[in-house]
């Protein structure tokens, strides 16, 4: 198949690339580089099979020729990461809202299917764990900019079911912390990319808060393969799936694992999240997924242990020059 990814050069993007290139299928990426990282797809540009394009989704007249052109679309390209929405939210509302109409109406102009990458970020501060993709979202104040990305991937999900009605194949997955090679301290993934930097060069781990608060980390070969099944399975279409592990650690284990795992001597420090983002800022205490419909629909379930994953992934830090 002719494939396009757009956000392709970033973290879970690139990861796809891989993916889908090992499958022999004609990848183009577009991406315009502000969060990915040309050095994560590097080794396939001189690829007769890979096309990379280094532009916004938002350029409507190039979107229309590459759509054109592909028989199926992964749309990953978006701001993400915590600090990167709280800076600058209005670029991350242009962005993701703005630019998935761009894709979701030129794949109807002419009936490309399409995936749809959300966040496990829709559920906003919902206590109702484990998080069923049906479940209502509960989010703060307008003036708290965090809830601006929860927000703008809800208007992405409404667009994607509002093309579903009309009969376009979209499908929609919500991502539950990747983590693995090509993490961005301060993109997506930023809690383990920042604990394994901070491990690498003895510096203290920075725990925000109590560190009692809950993620469900998902290795990024499980993510990616959730992702390809979400865009297969036929019944999926017109579905929301959580793509993620279900196995709950906090922060502050993590933090630990990290350190056991790296033989660092850092010491772990408690920040408050107010003082790294503001005093605006909100956090969450839980996101666990129910994974029970991607595990009955797409057959999906997350196989990677974490310390497996970890370990992989400061492999992956270390060969970098951490």
């Amino acid at each position: 198949m002719r494939i396009l990814i757009t956000g392709g050069a970033g973290y879970i993007g690139s990861n796809l690339v891989d993916r889908l290139m090992g499958d022999d299928h004609e990848v183009h990426v577009v991406d315009n580089l502000s969060i990915g990282k040309i050095h994560n797809i590097q080794h396939h540009l001189e690829n007769n099979r890979f096309r990379f394009i280094n532009d916004s989704i938002l350029n409507e007249s190039l979107m229309e020729r590459v759509i054109n052109e592909v028989d199926l679309i992964y749309h990953l390209a978006a701001v993400v990461g915590v600090k990167y929405v709280v800076e600058d939210p209005l670029r991350g509302i242009i962005t993701n809202v703005r630019g998935t109409e761009v894709v979701l109406e030129l794949a109807y102009k002419y009936w490309k299917p399409v995936l749809i990458a959300s966040s496990s970020e829709i559920y906003g501060k919902s206590t109702n764990v484990p998080l069923a993709e049906d479940d209502d979202r509960i989010l703060g104040s307008t003036t708290v900019g965090r809830w601006s990305y929860s927000d703008a991937k809800a208007i992405d999900e409404y667009f994607a079911f509002a093309y579903s009605k009309r009969g376009l194949p979209v499908t929609v997955v919500r991502y539950f912390n990747s983590y693995g090679p090509r993490l961005d301290p301060r993109g997506y993934g930023s809690v383990i990319a920042k604990f394994i930097g901070q491990a690498l060069t003895g510096e203290p781990l920075s725990v925000y808060d109590d560190g009692l608060q809950t993620r469900c980390f998902t290795y990024i070969d499980d993510t990616v393969k959730g992702t390809i099944l979400a865009a297969s399975v036929k019944e999926a279409r017109g579905q929301v799936f959580n793509i993620g592990n279900d196995r709950e650690t906090t922060i502050l284990e993590l933090a630990q694992k990290v350190l056991e795992l790296t033989g660092s001597p850092s010491e772990i420090k408690h920040v408050p999240s107010k003082e790294a983002y503001g005093p605006a800022f909100e956090e969450t205490r839980r996101r666990v997924p129910d994974v029970s419909r991607a595990g009955r629909v797409l057959g999906f379930k997350a196989q990677t242990p974490l310390d497996v994953g970890l370990r992989r992934t400061i492999a992956w830090f270390r060969e970098m020059g951490g």
